[in-house]
């Protein structure tokens, strides 16, 4: 193995520390396997690790349709288009958890005729595509951004290992 495979699996190693609270609203017409919301709820307690967070956190994680994803889009990022997902950071910098009550980070929505569509154009399975999105998002909601070349570089490995760790490959087909 690796030893920055190793380094880099290693930022796991607080996971028991983390404990999310996540609703997920399907508001779409599709209807997505319970076993696709666990690992997307995993998904983002992964990212909590990794980035060495402890304690108690809340996400909201809201399915929606190509229509509503465009108007959020465009209501909040002056957007008029559809998109794959958004991610609605709570803080700038993410604070340390509360004993008292669990920390929101933030919501992510998810758009999922266009998960679908990318799945297919990408050759792999919904449920990797699912939890590349809420990966690609809580990193968003963690502080993370991909404008300049050098963010997307650090966003991408970031989002990469999380995968990783969860065995959710690009080679995973449909």
């Amino acid at each position: 193995m690796n030893p920055n495979n190793t380094i880099e699996m290693n930022k796991f190693d607080n996971l028991e520390q983390v404990v999310l609270y996540t609703e997920i609203s399907n508001e779409q017409s599709i209807e997505i396997d319970e076993q696709i919301y666990e690992l997307m709820r995993n998904a983002v307690r992964a990212s909590l690790a990794f980035e060495g967070c402890e304690g108690e956190y809340e996400v909201d994680i809201t399915l929606v349709d190509d229509m509503r994803i465009h108007e959020l889009n465009n209501q909040y990022r002056q957007k008029d288009s559809a998109t794959d997902v958004l991610s609605f950071p709570q803080w700038d910098d993410v604070p340390k958890s509360s004993n008292d009550f669990p920390t929101h980070i933030g919501d992510i929505v998810i758009n999922i005729a266009r998960a679908v569509e990318q799945a297919e154009n990408f050759g792999h399975s919904l449920k990797r595509e699912m939890v590349f999105l809420t990966v690609h998002s809580a990193f968003h909601l963690l502080g993370y951004d991909h404008e300049l070349e050098n963010e997307r570089k650090i966003m991408r490995n970031c989002e990469e290992t999380v995968l990783k760790y969860l065995d959710v490959t690009r080679e995973e087909i449909v």
